[in-house]
């Protein structure tokens, strides 16, 4: 190894001139270890990223599929494999009642102003008795009872015949409201509880909702909701995180579908 020696200086001060160098590249040296180690760590987050972003690719997107006359609704198939459909709004209600409630259904609202008529689709005006408590609890949630945070309901049931557009002398129905004659059969204190889950049609993932014990039985992934100060978009995204994280890399569900089953904001309880 050559060394170089200044002339002009005497030993000691050639030999000074060497060690001040040796610190200051000693210190470039830590330097360039801790931006090395930096440098590591960001190369580290960028790959994590990369294969985050190549799971959610590999996530076979929504395949579109023809919807069921009764979607324009809210709906769930009971435990019993019966359909059942509430109203949306008062003209859905109006539309419900009018056209596709059938002398052989069994019609559902809460003792609450401000509820969604809900039928069960039936061929002999009766059905199995959890049909019955299920519908009835889907008629409590699609009440005003979600949004006022009331944790329990009353609601009644009773047959086609029952419901009138007809109004007493003087009075005035509005669109969506009927007039309901004769006895009823009530359904006491209904606990305000949904579960919104995962249906696997052919190809297609279907988001469904309903009474937990219905949910459950036809969904391979469900999480319950309850009320909550939380918005509606905020639980849908929240419900849409959680049930893409329990069907993995199989299925990329649709935010809006999930809006669509809410009764309103909650959270996943």
């Amino acid at each position: 190894m050559n060394v170089e020696i200044d002339l002009r200086k005497s030993l000691n001060e050639n030999a000074s001139d060497y060690f001040n160098r040796a610190k200051k590249l000693k210190s470039k040296i830590h330097g360039l270890q801790i931006a090395l180690q930096e440098t590591q760590k960001k190369a580290e987050m960028l790959r994590r990223r990369e294969q985050q972003q190549l799971q959610r690719k590999e996530r076979v997107p929504e395949k579109r599929r023809e919807r069921e006359w009764y979607e324009k609704f809210h709906w769930f198939f009971s435990s019993d494999n019966y359909l059942v459909i509430a109203g949306r709004d008062a003209a859905s209600n109006e539309l419900l009642v009018k056209k596709y409630m059938e002398p052989s259904d069994v019609y559902f609202h809460s003792d609450i102003q401000g509820a969604a008529h809900c039928i069960i689709k039936s061929t002999n005006s009766k059905a199995p008795e959890a049909t019955m408590n299920e519908a009835a609890q889907f008629a409590a949630v699609f009440s005003k009872a979600w949004a006022l945070g009331i944790a329990a309901v009353d609601v009644y049931s009773v047959a086609p015949e029952q419901v009138s557009k007809s109004a007493k002398s003087g009075e005035y129905l509005s669109k969506g409201a009927f007039a309901i004659s004769g006895s009823r059969e009530w359904y006491k204190k209904m606990k305000l509880e949904l579960a919104v889950g995962v249906r696997k049609e052919k190809e297609a993932y279907v988001v469904i909702s309903g009474p937990v014990s219905a949910t459950e039985k036809h969904s391979i992934a469900f999480v319950r909701i309850a009320q909550d100060s939380m918005d509606r978009n905020g639980l849908a995204k929240q419900i849409k995180a959680a049930l893409e994280k329990k069907i993995e890399k199989f299925g990329a569900l649709s935010l809006d579908e999930i809006n669509s089953m809410l009764p309103g904001g909650g959270k996943i309880a």
